[in-house]
């Protein structure tokens, strides 16, 4: 039995691409145990993300995708602990907005697998919100964190620069919709949901065009 957990904080602050500007709030998600921990998605705040490790070593800083809100504090948290940040390449792009002098330490790639804590992290690619866009499937604990790829109710926005509605609909449908449905779905915005609870509507996605 896998000793590995799941820690979830909330941080705020904004969202820019294209010329705009918004106001966010985001999920961080913290995946092992007492002893050593990833993070996904550090956003905003790198000493709250620091806090909530409460002193674990920090075995990596996973990307979703690299929009702004999902990795301003990045940077600053693998200052603070020491840990490699870890994005798919096809979204250097996208990281070169927010951090033009600091590039990743380490790539992620489809199928590669993480470990910590005793549990597996499985690294799928799902391009569509962004290019490098990838979610975390932790089968042993029933989960998988999707970024911004798929919410409660519908997939990611795809109406700004690096993304495309198509793609993310072959995302979810291909990558996602195949896991278990009680796979409970952790969210890069919100409330979480399960892969059972949004695969029925995929035929209604597509219709709208989301």
């Amino acid at each position: 039995m896998s000793g590995a957990r799941v820690d979830h904080l909330v941080t705020s602050g904004t969202f820019s691409l294209d010329g705009g500007t918004w106001d966010v709030d985001n999920n961080v998600w913290i995946l092992g145990d007492d002893h050593e921990a990833y993070v996904i998605d550090p956003a905003h705040d790198a000493a709250a993300v620091e806090a909530a490790l409460g002193g674990r070593t920090l075995r990596g800083i996973l990307c979703t995708h690299a929009h702004d809100d999902h990795v301003g504090a990045a940077p600053a948290l693998a200052d603070r602990t020491g840990a490699p940040i870890l994005l798919h390449p096809a979204d250097l792009p996208l990281w070169r907005l927010t951090h033009p002098d600091r590039l990743p330490d380490g790539e992620l790639a489809d199928g590669q697998r993480l470990s910590a804590a005793g549990t597996e992290l499985r690294v799928l690619h799902t391009p569509g919100h962004a290019p490098g866009a990838v979610c975390f499937h932790a089968p042993g604990l029933g989960t998988v964190f999707t970024g911004d790829t798929l919410f409660q109710g519908g997939p990611g926005a795809t109406g700004r620069s690096f993304s495309d509605f198509p793609t993310i609909v072959d995302s979810i449908r291909d990558k996602l919709l195949t896991l278990p449905p009680d796979t409970v779905v952790r969210t890069g915005h919100g409330d979480s949901t399960t892969i059972g609870a949004e695969a029925p509507h995929l035929d209604e996605w597509i219709a709208r065009g989301h």
